[in-house]
């Protein structure tokens, strides 16, 4: 993939799981929600690995081990083994242990996996500043972690101890709606010491490293709901990404992405992972067509003209708010235009 400034939605004559060896998934928003499958999951991840595609695990959510995630799809349908799951947990024991010396120390705000990722890098998880920890990790511990283990925390980074987040995601997907995520909680950290955790989760390149030394992956597609960690993750790692709409991302806020989150390829859920993808023609002149559609940026709003696939405008819509916006993101108005796909 191209760093230079991505202006439509790309194209491809083959199904995506024919054009790329490895599906970096994440978890929350596209394979389930709130514990239960997201419609078309199973079946369309089923296909892909039967064809050939290699299906790894990418989630920011540090709580649950890759035992736990690796059970709980192959309770929903999708045969995995703990091998096929990457963890922001994984990511940031690894920078822990590039950073302090063996058999450290390390002060654990979060759950078990955060506990068992530090374990195998060979570093000792401690659960009190009084324990002499060597470094802070703080990542999702779910909604019932005590608001004395961000005290804990403060403590120790008060006293000099370097600070580690698995990741900084503000919300997190439920089957309830969105809750707070791990960043709402560093962010309770932050404000209380004035400090500044070094971060591993997607979208910074940490994560994406793990990723590639535990899959190796040679042509790899991100698959993901969010913007700014699945989307900006491939951007970063400069891989080719696939945006579903099963999670947190709506349209206006693909409209209005800035080069970093603007993915690849767009589709309404995991079932794009087997079927090409439609080119978008056309330009800005005589407008941006896929399907039977044709969106213009005019002064103050995006138009869409015509009739087909909610999809296909969606993306001839990309095309013309991203020319537009440029290196920046698109500011023009799409409210009536996503109206027209009822999006």
């Amino acid at each position: 993939m191209s760093r230079s400034v991505r202006t439509s939605p790309e194209g491809s004559g083959q199904g995506l799981n024919e054009a790329y060896d490895t599906a970096l998934l994440d978890l929350d928003g596209v394979v389930y929600a709130g514990g239960n499958a997201i419609a078309y999951a199973v079946e369309s991840l089923g296909t892909a690995r039967d064809g050939g595609m290699r299906l790894a695990y990418v989630t920011n959510n540090a709580l649950r081990t890759p035992d736990t995630v690796a059970a709980h799809l192959t309770e929903l349908g999708i045969a995995t083994d703990a091998g096929d799951v990457i963890t922001s947990a994984q990511a940031v024991a690894r920078l822990i242990s590039e950073q302090v010396p063996p058999g450290a120390r390390v002060l654990v705000i979060g759950g078990e996996g955060l506990r068992v990722a530090l374990r195998e890098r060979g570093l000792e998880p401690v659960e009190s500043a009084e324990d002499d920890p060597a470094a802070v990790v703080q990542g999702f511990g779910g909604p019932e972690l005590p608001w004395g283990r961000f005290a804990e925390a403060c403590y120790a980074i008060a006293r000099g101890v370097p600070w580690y987040a698995s990741n900084t995601d503000l919300t997190i997907p439920s089957a309830r709606g969105i809750a707070p995520g791990n960043g709402a909680a560093v962010e309770v950290v932050r404000i209380a010491t004035g400090a500044e955790p070094q971060v591993a989760g997607k979208p910074l390149p940490p994560m994406h490293r793990e990723t590639i030394l535990r899959t190796g992956a040679r042509r790899p597609l991100v698959v993901g709901d969010r913007l700014d960690t699945d989307i900006e993750g491939a951007f970063n790692g400069e891989v080719d990404s696939l945006l579903v709409l099963t999670g947190v991302t709506d349209g206006a806020q693909l409209l209005a992405a800035p080069p970093q989150h603007r993915p690849t390829y767009v589709d309404a859920d995991l079932r794009g992972l087997l079927t090409g993808q439609p080119q978008v023609t056309g330009g800005a002149d005589d407008g941006f067509r896929c399907g039977g559609w044709t969106a213009t940026a005019g002064e103050e709003r995006l138009e869409l003209a015509g009739d087909g696939s909610p999809l296909d405008g969606l993306r001839a819509l990309c095309a013309a708010a991203w020319t537009a916006g440029g290196e920046r993101g698109c500011g023009l108005d799409s409210g009536k235009a996503l109206a027209r796909l009822g999006l």
